[in-house]
């Protein structure tokens, strides 16, 4: 079907909800989201991150033009996002590259700092009909850094400041800082919900979980209950690809053609975005307030 995009997704998402958006390397990484939406019958969003890119070699087109094709193939709703971007110059080929939103990341500078980069790329991807994210406070765990201990300044999103960031930078969405962190391979991550009940009431855009795949179902649960609406994924996908190929490899030392432990590798991806679109459209019950 048609390519939607990221905002459209999240205006009509049910109660209750969130947004799955999986980050992808591969074309077995997009033909494995797909099929795994398809499976579980949601929408979904194709994120591509600068680190992907500069994986490809600094080259968006070939991924993005992979990663359309796939969507308007696909049984489901499926739009493209432009993850984690801090060079301008990526930036302003989201729209060329068919992306229909970019997250915006100058959360490493200080406070005024990433306040006047989010507004000037926000007036330009307004300009080009780009919904665009941001992010406040610091998540953590990007390029194999460390997270932020939980109480050193900045770690996490403060409501008060977060609502006037969003207020003089116009973003559409922003991605709060509350206890994940990106690259984690074991799912122990407990979030901050008091902190994400104050993100909740204090603002009036969409609230992003970003570095989900170290966080455990019902924290998910729990979080889209308490107004995340959309859950950024991509570690998980893969642990289920390096794991599948392991233990096919193992039992199959003499293989040697991709095609064969590319294809478990891909089931297994599909089998991990399934089962977490399920976790994210499970009704929770708030923690009590």
């Amino acid at each position: 079907m048609p390519l939607t995009t990221t905002g459209e997704l999240i205006t009509g998402a049910a109660a209750h909800s969130a947004v799955a958006a999986f980050n992808v390397i591969t074309l077995e990484h997009v033909e494995a989201v797909v099929a795994g939406a398809e499976s579980a019958a949601a929408p979904v969003v194709l994120q591509v991150s600068e680190n992907a890119v500069r994986f490809h070699d600094g080259d968006l087109i070939p991924l993005a033009r992979a990663a359309s094709a796939a969507a308007e193939r696909a049984a489901v709703p499926v739009a493209l996002h432009l993850d984690h971007i801090q060079s301008d110059d990526l930036l302003r080929r989201a729209v060329d590259a068919g992306f229909g939103s970019v997250m915006y990341d100058a959360s490493r500078l200080p406070y005024l700092d990433n306040l006047a980069a989010t507004h000037a790329a926000v007036e330009w991807a307004h300009g080009q009909g780009l919904w665009i994210e941001a992010e406040l406070g610091q998540v953590g765990g990007k390029n194999g850094a460390a997270p932020l201990d939980a109480h050193a300044p900045g770690a996490r999103t403060d409501p008060d400041e977060a609502r006037a960031f969003v207020a003089d930078s116009g973003v559409d969405a922003l991605a709060v800082a509350i206890g994940s962190s990106h690259a984690m391979t074991t799912r122990t991550a407990a979030l901050d919900h008091a902190l994400l009940e104050r993100l909740a009431g204090a603002l009036d855009v969409p609230l992003v979980l970003h570095g989900s795949s170290g966080v455990p179902d019902d924290e998910l649960r729990t979080a889209v209950a308490g107004g995340i609406a959309k859950v950024n994924i991509g570690t998980a996908l893969n642990i289920a690809l390096t794991g599948a190929i392991r233990d096919f490899l193992t039992d199959r030392p003499e293989v040697v053609d991709p095609r064969k432990y590319l294809t478990a590798g891909r089931a297994a991806m599909a089998e991990t975005v399934a089962r977490l679109i399920g976790v994210l459209r499970t009704e929770a019950v708030l923690p009590p307030g």
